[in-house]
């Protein structure tokens, strides 16, 4: 009896798992079958960071901070003032460069007077070449006359009409008249002389007006230089943000193009994540993104694919590899993958450049 009840249940537990082994093989297959479909259309990575703009503040002159207006992590809006540097050389500087240019430019009026005084005596040589010239041709006709009443006077005299006192007085004014007529073409002559030194000396101050004008607009690009330096001495916020890798104290001495802190705008940040190449087959720019963030494993957060980087990260590096080499190793590689943030998804602005994510590629969601 209990030899018959002890088969009876050997048997009843053979049929258990004939059914069950079964069961278990289609459950399985359904869980397996699911998850490759739910792999295909989920695509996730862990190899993902917050990422965002990061404006460096650098000054553009050297100098010493004289004060510094923000603190680490303070928030900042765009041309709030930062910093000063101490001002007192670029103040000399644009005192030097100012002084160097109002001499230049009392220097410029100096060869305007000039300018002025020599055209003044050109007009006063021509005023006098037609005087000159007036008094040539009066001269000329005193002599026509005296020369008519010359030959008058030695025609009479010949005729012993006239006394010979008339006729030295005759001769003595022709010869007069001759005189002054070669003496009115000699001061037609100085004055042509005159004329054309002093149109010289005219066209000489003029043309050092030239170089006299460019001599200001070269200081006057010293002064704007200088004043250019000096606004450099404040240093304002490029964008709205907060402060970060603050590196500079008071009293610091600092050079051109050193990097003193920099504005992290926390309004502007996306999801950078390194996808293997194997999985972007069906990844496209608008598909939906679930975000988890170790920072806050609760909170899920939503965005979209904006763009899939041109190359891969390793052809940007530093030193990109060279498979021609002959010692080539097949290595799955990673493409960037930009991710934009839903508008309103973090408006308390909780996450922070460089956060690990992870997201998820929802491949039918467009």
């Amino acid at each position: 009896m209990e030899e018959n009840k002890g088969k009876s249940n050997n048997r009843r537990k053979k049929i258990a798992a004939f059914i069950t082994f079964p069961l278990l093989i289609v459950i399985g297959a359904g869980i397996l079958f699911f998850y490759r479909e739910y792999k295909a259309t989920h695509i996730s990575t862990d190899d993902a960071f917050v990422d965002g703009r990061v404006h460096v503040i650098a000054s553009k002159i050297s100098g010493t901070v004289k004060s510094i207006y923000v603190k680490d992590n303070q928030f900042v809006k765009k041309d709030d003032l930062i910093l000063d540097i101490d001002p007192i050389d670029y103040d000399v500087r644009v005192n030097e460069a100012r002084a160097g240019l109002e001499t230049e430019i009392a220097k410029l009026a100096e060869i305007r007077d000039k300018v002025d005084t020599t055209k003044k005596q050109l007009t006063g040589i021509i005023a006098s070449m037609e005087e000159a010239r007036a008094n040539l041709e009066l001269q000329e006709a005193n002599l026509r006359q005296a020369e008519i009443d010359f030959k008058r006077a030695e025609s009479l005299l010949k005729k012993e009409v006239i006394p010979k006192e008339q006729y030295d007085k005759a001769k003595t004014t022709y010869d007069v008249a001759v005189a002054q007529v070669k003496a009115a073409k000699e001061r037609i002559k100085q004055l042509e002389a005159s004329l054309e030194t002093q149109k010289a000396v005219v066209k000489q101050t003029e043309t050092s007006l030239i170089p006299q004008q460019a001599q200001i607009q070269q200081k006057d690009a010293t002064l704007k230089g200088a004043e250019l330096n000096k606004s450099y001495t404040k240093v304002y916020a490029s964008s709205d943000g907060y402060i970060a890798k603050r590196s500079v104290e008071v009293g610091n001495q600092i050079q051109p193009g050193q990097p003193l802190l920099a504005v992290v705008p926390l309004d502007d940040i996306w999801i950078t994540a390194n996808y293997k190449e194997t999985q972007l087959e069906r990844v496209k720019p608008g598909q939906m993104v679930k975000i988890i963030v170790d920072t806050y494993p609760g909170k899920v957060f939503y965005g979209k694919v904006e763009s899939v980087q041109a190359g891969t990260g390793a052809v940007f590096s530093l030193l990109p590899p060279e498979n021609a080499t002959g010692n080539y190793v097949k290595i799955v590689q990673r493409i960037p993958v930009k991710i934009i943030l839903d508008q309103g998804t973090d408006p308390s602005h909780n996450l922070r450049i460089g956060m690990s994510v992870v997201p998820t590629i929802l491949v039918n969601s467009k």
